[in-house]
């Protein structure tokens, strides 16, 4: 069984794997048409985030996209989105919220720091769906203007640190080296 497990997930890792050789500062996630809550259309962060560089952008793009969860939504409203050491530092304030919610909230938000009372991201997450602005900076993400985007400005822009990817949070996307999260320590390293 452990041979068997081992094999499938090699295989996993070469099929249902992206891996690009640096990271982007800027990603334009086009969220599946499925996803209609960000519960769902929040895959098309941590599935991309590996990618984006430190101190880069990644936006989840989807007009269709217009409900946090049917499920979850109250508790999200009341949470928002952070990192992880927001939460951790300060377990008391949220012992009520169910730990998925906490799970979600972190993933969505991404990798970052809290100390001395500040939160730090180390990227930035705007949404461009069917959330207006005024709610968008409550639950602690950016805002864009979905009728704004044209999808064909960032097609094709790779060499310039811009990604595209349709069908986001369909598929895992990872660095192929390791540990570089930053255009910096990819021209060190990736060259």
């Amino acid at each position: 069984m452990e041979e068997s497990w081992s094999a499938a997930a090699d295989l996993s890792a070469q099929v249902h794997v992206v891996y690009k050789p640096r990271p982007y500062r800027l990603v334009l996630a086009a969220a599946n048409r499925i996803y209609t809550e960000l519960w769902t259309a929040g895959k098309a962060m941590y599935k991309l985030e590996p990618v984006v560089a430190d101190g880069g952008e990644l936006i989840i793009y989807g007009p269709h996209v217009d409900a946090l969860s049917h499920t979850w939504g109250k508790y999200i409203e009341r949470v928002g989105y952070h990192v992880r050491d927001y939460y951790l530092a300060q377990p008391e304030r949220f012992g009520g919220i169910p730990g998925a919610v906490i799970a979600h909230s972190t993933h969505v938000k991404g990798a970052g720091t809290y100390e001395n009372g500040k939160e730090r991201p180390r990227i930035g997450v705007t949404l461009a769906t069917g959330f207006p602005e005024k709610q968008c900076g409550k639950l602690g993400l950016g805002y864009m203007d979905p009728g704004a985007i044209r999808v064909e400005r960032y097609m094709n822009r790779e060499d310039e640190g811009v990604l595209f990817v349709e069908n986001a949070g369909e598929v895992l996307y990872r660095l192929e080296t390791p540990g570089v999260t930053s255009i910096t320590t990819c021209r060190r390293t990736c060259s």
